[in-house]
């Protein structure tokens, strides 16, 4: 008889005990706010860490044509179209395009470049309606995304499709001395 009231006694505290922990937990998620409420997504972007490796950033000014990113990706998934540079020595590059529907985001397209002319960048959205918006070339993309001040996002992308032609050859005038000379 002892024993039956003991086996009761531990049923329910343990029960109590359950339901403590329920209520307890049920009351704290009632009082955090909601994600959408911290981070307001599309006008603030939700903050990521300082290795964070999101899509790459790539300076069309410092880049001299080598192939050594290409040849490091394990998926290959840079392509690289170049010329002999009719100025100086060098190449032109007609297209630096990454196809961001194979790309992996491992870095290892990074280590080698001997200019540190592409880096992986802090933006993590890059969302469209179509698959040919995975596809972007650097060397047709606007001028401050092409010199790696402006992040990458899907209104630059759309824009790059419309550029016939690389936005900056080097050894020519840089567009931005040409800005500076109209003025």
């Amino acid at each position: 008889m002892l024993e039956w009231f003991r086996n009761i006694w531990v049923a329910v505290t343990t029960v109590i005990k359950g339901m403590y922990v329920t209520l307890n937990t049920m009351k704290k998620t009632y009082q955090r706010k909601a994600f959408a409420e911290i981070y307001e997504y599309p006008e603030t972007p939700v903050p990521v860490k300082a290795r964070y490796r999101g899509f790459h950033r790539f300076d069309l000014t410092t880049c001299i044509g080598c192939e050594k990113c290409a040849q490091s990706c394990p998926v290959d998934c840079i392509y690289i179209d170049k010329v002999k540079s009719p100025v100086g020595k060098g190449f032109r590059l007609n297209g630096f395009t990454i196809d961001y529907t194979k790309c992996m985001f491992c870095a290892l397209c990074v280590e080698p470049c001997p200019v540190d002319c592409i880096f992986m960048g802090s933006n993590f959205d890059l969302s469209g309606y179509s698959r040919d918006g995975c596809i972007v070339d650097y060397a047709k993309m606007p001028l401050e995304t092409a010199l790696g001040k402006n992040t990458l996002n899907p209104t630059v992308v759309a824009e790059s499709k419309v550029l016939h032609q690389p936005v900056w050859v080097k050894g020519e005038p840089s567009p931005f001395e040409l800005i500076e000379n109209e003025e």
